[in-house]
């Protein structure tokens, strides 16, 4: 008896764009091959066509309608994958015609998000986005969406699938979007906390793959999935960091971005976009070893602009700097910080730009507390930077560095108020 061992290989996936001029279409379909990859499907091909707009049938001109249909049945493609958003008809003409199923850059956007949304926020707002794609494109999965039920309850003026799965998917909607309600008025109660206690939050944020997740668990240690795909992080991760001042600050690594990311999407992970509309201080992280660095800073700052981020401090990070042969290579755009989140160059003068940054100062202090407040004391040992301690008969005299919120509880016991 001969066994056989059952391989499952991946999708293999012809990647299409309309070049109308309107975006520069070699860039995005380079980003495109790196979604399908990270999405876990094989990019064995592209086909682009110059077009002054998309067909309205097939999205590409009838020519190279039927160059793809005939690629497809001689590679033994599985998937077609567009650059742009199709419409209903469109699929249904390009599937019917190549008999390969078809799906655009947004919903291979979110399958990526669906794959990796591990929270309980982040897989809401991931179905959210889905139903919302799909109800406008329910004509567009064929006849059988729109016949009339058969047998007992379904005689009469009826229903059709078509608006049955209509009416099921607006309810599902309003669902997802209380829950979202919910989650939502935690989240806003947790920054309360924060805003209430002092706490000085720095966002990551900047391209997907810039190795924020890196950056993150160098700083914090906090063990963030970090790998060399697109959208490896898609739900929030707060941590404390410690900077050399003795400042402590909430460090919050949030979902990358990629250009022309869908205006619904945006809207589906505003709730988690706002940590870096919230936050103190922006960290921009881009790919210095990527030639479009210039160009992921700006889609980062657009996309932010849009989020009401235009007035908050902002400072440039390019990391992988470890990956430029030469560091003179690497561009120079405004204050950015060079460094690299692998071997740790640079991360000593980010710390110190993230100080400077900061909206608030720390202040050099000297108390004499009761014995009492060793629970006082404790905390400046945790969150401040101790330079002196001694025990006399009175208490125990400090001179620390410390921040607002711990100057504010050493105030009853300050010998000298500042001696910065």
């Amino acid at each position: 008896m001969e066994l056989f061992e059952n391989e499952i290989h991946p999708e293999r996936a012809l990647l299409v764009a309309v070049d109308t001029g309107d975006y520069d279409v070699q860039a995005s379909m380079a980003e495109l091959y790196e979604l399908t990859r990270s999405a876990g499907a094989d990019p064995v091909g592209s086909m682009v066509q110059k077009r002054p707009s998309p067909d309205k049938a097939t999205c590409v001109g009838s020519g190279m309608a039927d160059d793809i249909a005939e690629h497809c049945k001689h590679n033994e493609m599985d998937l077609l994958i567009f650059d742009s958003e199709l419409s209903p008809t469109q699929i249904r003409n390009l599937e019917a015609l190549t008999n390969v199923r078809v799906i655009d850059r947004t919903m291979l956007i979110l399958d990526i998000f669906a794959a990796r949304a591990k929270s309980k926020e982040g897989k809401l707002q991931v179905e959210l986005a889905q139903l919302r794609y799909l109800l406008p494109r329910l004509s567009g999965k064929g006849i059988a969406m729109s016949r009339l039920g058969g047998g007992i309850g379904t005689r009469g003026p009826g229903e059709t699938k078509l608006e049955t799965d209509r009416r099921h998917i607006r309810r599902k909607i309003e669902n997802l979007k209380e829950q979202l309600d919910e989650v939502e008025k935690h989240r806003e109660q947790i920054n309360r906390r924060r805003q209430k206690d002092g706490v000085i939050t720095v966002a990551l944020v900047g391209y997907t793959n810039a190795g924020k997740s890196t950056l993150m668990n160098y700083l914090t240690q906090a063990g963030v999935l970090a790998k060399d795909q697109l959208f490896a992080t898609l739900d929030p991760t707060a941590r404390a960091l410690k900077l050399p001042s003795g400042v402590t600050v909430m460090l919050i690594d949030t979902v990358g971005f990629v250009r022309r990311l869908p205006h619904h999407l945006i809207n589906a992970f505003r709730s988690t976009l706002e940590q870096a509309a919230l936050a103190d201080l922006i960290l921009n992280v881009c790919d210095a070893s990527s030639p479009e660095a210039q160009t992921h800073l700006e889609v980062t700052r657009t996309l932010l602009s849009d989020l009401g981020c235009k007035d908050r401090p902002m400072i440039p990070v390019l990391n992988k700097c470890d990956l430029v042969p030469e560091l003179g290579t690497v561009p120079m755009i405004g204050n950015a910080v060079r460094i690299s989140a692998f071997t740790g160059a640079g991360i000593d003068q980010l710390l110190d730009t993230i100080e400077r940054n900061l909206p608030v100062r720390t202040v050099l202090v000297e108390a004499l507390l009761p014995f009492s407040e060793s629970g006082l004391a404790a905390r400046v040992r945790k969150d401040g930077v101790l330079q002196e301690e001694e025990y006399t008969e009175n208490g125990l005299k400090i001179i620390a560095r410390v921040g607002p919120e711990l100057l504010q509880q050493l105030t009853p016991y300050l010998v000298e108020p500042d001696l910065s």
